[in-house]
């Protein structure tokens, strides 16, 4: 997204956000960097200074940048008008603190709802699972421990257990399930890898394509080219980089195909070779992305019954934004139900852009 598009953007939304209302094309969330808290729209708090709020297209997003969920307006439940909602966000609070899962009947329990009927109002407020959100909410107060104990000098073994995660035996492997990846990798945020990075340039932009010695593990759109050195140094703070070579030439010439022509190597997205994290559900998900064929799209809701999880398209959406490597699992052909282009990590607009290119050829 150029920077006029970006500045159109956010004064579009924080027009929203002055008159509290919520466009329906753009279910945005913002975020205010003095209260570390992130808000609907809609939200009746107190209006924070313009320079002080961030704009976010998921409430995932905001929450990976380090915000908290309103307390009012309960930006993590997809309807907080909702029947339920004051039970089911007491659930949502209880699974956040659990070291283990509490059991679905527990949970429905207190909510005075039959196991069946608290799943089912659950994943239509939340999005998720109850299992699926107590995960999320571990993975993400075991990534805080793992960064803590760099400073403390505290093992990994220590950090999983000050997570309450899990401890003894089965700690590791648990932790691991929770990361997508062993909790030592994310700790070490990438030492001891060497990760080699190209910046080429398209029509949509800079983009970045880093690769380890396995594969492809970034691919990014930018602004600037400085933009995008900041942001892999950002990434793998701890890792070895260097920028240029024959190899990590050749991929990044060969993504920056995918952008310009895709019908000329239609299926790069599936034999450039990838070296990318995520969980498990993250990975179906991107995997049914990446056989989406040129010119075409599908909808959050046909992914979701695509990876065998068809009441979780808030989930699906959550993962297509999470998706590494932009192009090479092209997350850009999921659209709404209605036809909406929804959001993007690398701004709408580069994704309308590439959606017409690919339905032209």
């Amino acid at each position: 997204m150029n920077n006029a598009a970006k500045s159109s953007l956010e004064a579009h939304r924080w027009n929203a956000v002055r008159t509290r209302s919520l466009p329906a094309a753009d279910p945005f969330v913002f975020a205010v960097r003095t209260t570390g808290v992130y808000c609907r729209p809609t939200c009746r708090s107190r209006l924070p200074r313009r320079e002080n709020v961030r704009f976010f297209p998921t409430p995932l997003e905001a929450e990976r940048a380090g915000y908290r969920p309103c307390k009012r307006c309960t930006p993590q439940l997809a309807d907080a008008s909702a029947p339920h909602r004051d039970a089911i966000l007491r659930a949502c609070r209880e699974l956040d603190a659990a070291a283990a899962p509490p059991a679905l009947r527990e949970l429905a329990a207190s909510a005075g709802l039959s196991p069946f009927h608290f799943q089912r109002v659950f994943k239509k407020l939340v999005g998720v699972s109850p299992k699926q959100y107590g995960a999320a909410r571990r993975a993400e107060r075991l990534r805080a421990s793992l960064r803590r104990s760099v400073r403390q000098g505290q093992s990994v073994t220590g950090a999983i257990c000050a997570a309450d995660i899990a401890c003894g035996s089965g700690a590791q492997r648990i932790a691991a399930e929770s990361l997508g990846m062993s909790p030592g990798a994310f700790r070490a945020g990438g030492a001891g890898a060497t990760i080699g990075y190209a910046i080429v340039s398209t029509d949509l932009g800079p983009l970045l394509v880093a690769a380890t010695g396995k594969g492809v593990c970034s691919i990014e759109f930018g602004d600037s080219a400085s933009a995008l050195r900041a942001l892999i140094r950002e990434q793998y703070p701890s890792a070895t980089l260097h920028e240029g070579g024959r190899r990590i030439a050749a991929l990044a010439r060969r993504a920056a195909r995918l952008v310009a022509s895709p019908t000329t190597d239609a299926a790069a997205h599936l034999t450039l070779p990838l070296d990318i994290q995520g969980t498990a559900f993250q990975r179906r998900v991107w995997r049914a992305l990446q056989h989406v064929p040129t010119g075409k799209t599908t909808t959050y809701a046909a992914l979701a019954k695509a990876v065998g999880a068809p009441r979780s398209v808030r989930a699906v959406a959550q993962a297509c934004a999470a998706n590494p490597v932009a192009v090479a699992v092209p997350c850009h052909r999921a659209i709404g139900a209605d036809g909406a282009l929804r959001g993007y990590r690398w701004g709408v607009e580069r994704k309308a852009r590439l959606l017409r290119r690919e339905r032209s050829m």
